[in-house]
């Protein structure tokens, strides 16, 4: 998200990020509701224009927000009155950056228990072990198949094996995807997460298993390359192209290029 809509999702951010850590645990329940908003401005066009509308006076956004949501958590309120008196590009980015924030207050709970490590690698894992599983990937993203037989199946994937907030966070791809394939939805909160952890995600797909000692220099390269701490999550695929392929966000890096960038880092150093 960039421009105006960027400006007012980054400002939203450190005005709820103060409330979030206060929250502690309770921050899973601000999620929840913020869920419950992008769900009902997804089904109302309506309400999405009335809240959007940059012709619309801000306090008079604020006033409907409040009226919607008297039942809901007063921080909530707050934040979302705050968003619609901020002016986006469109309807659909401000319901995205909801979403988002969203996603932030979920998994803010887990960083309070200290386990937000653990589920940004838990949904990562779920995402490999679907590799395999084409038609377990399809019934997961199929939002013609009916929603109490897609919660079924990621309870029989991952009950009790997983956090509780990677078991909601999963329960939520499926449920209401948002035009997102399963996968593509927890790769997605994964990102967040380690953004949340201040680090960079780079998707690593190797020809061959990499050993420690190799995933130790290519994280090296690619922290100083960006700038921050890298997460590395590697598959093996013998198929891969060139032996190795690295995904940061936008940017793909083949061995090629990895290569010549490991030489300029060594020129440049001396």
């Amino acid at each position: 998200m960039r421009g105006t809509s960027g400006a007012s999702l980054a400002a939203a951010q450190e005005r709820f990020e103060p409330v979030l850590r206060a929250a502690g645990a309770d921050a899973l329940t601000l999620g929840e509701q913020l869920f419950a908003v992008v769900e009902a401005l997804d089904e109302s066009g309506a309400l999405r224009r009335s809240l959007s509308d940059p012709s619309r006076a801000g306090e008079d956004k604020a006033g409907l927000v409040a009226a919607l949501l008297g039942r809901f958590d007063g921080r909530v309120t707050d934040l979302l009155s705050g968003m619609v008196r901020s002016r986006w590009s469109s309807e659909k980015d401000l319901v995205d950056g909801i979403e988002r924030l969203a996603v932030d207050a979920t998994l803010a709970a887990a960083e309070s228990r200290g386990v937000l490590e653990t589920v940004e690698d838990e949904l990562f894992r779920v995402t490999r072990v679907l590799v395999g599983q084409r038609a377990a990937r399809q019934a997961l993203s199929d939002t013609s198949t009916d929603v109490a037989r897609r919660r079924a199946l990621v309870d029989a994937l991952l009950g009790g094996k997983v956090d509780p907030v990677t078991q909601e966070l999963a329960q939520r791809a499926t449920t209401h995807p948002r035009g997102r394939r399963f996968v593509a939805a927890l790769t997605w909160y994964g990102e967040v997460a380690a953004e949340r952890r201040r680090r960079l995600v780079a998707m690593v797909t190797s020809a061959t298993v990499l050993t420690k000692a190799q995933q130790e220099r290519l994280g090296a390269i690619l922290e100083r390359s960006y700038g921050r701490p890298v997460q590395l999550n590697v598959t093996v695929d013998p198929a891969v192209v060139g032996g190795l392929r690295i995904q940061v966000g936008a940017d793909v890096v083949d061995s090629t290029v990895l290569s010549r960038l490991a030489d300029a880092q060594r020129r440049l150093a001396g």
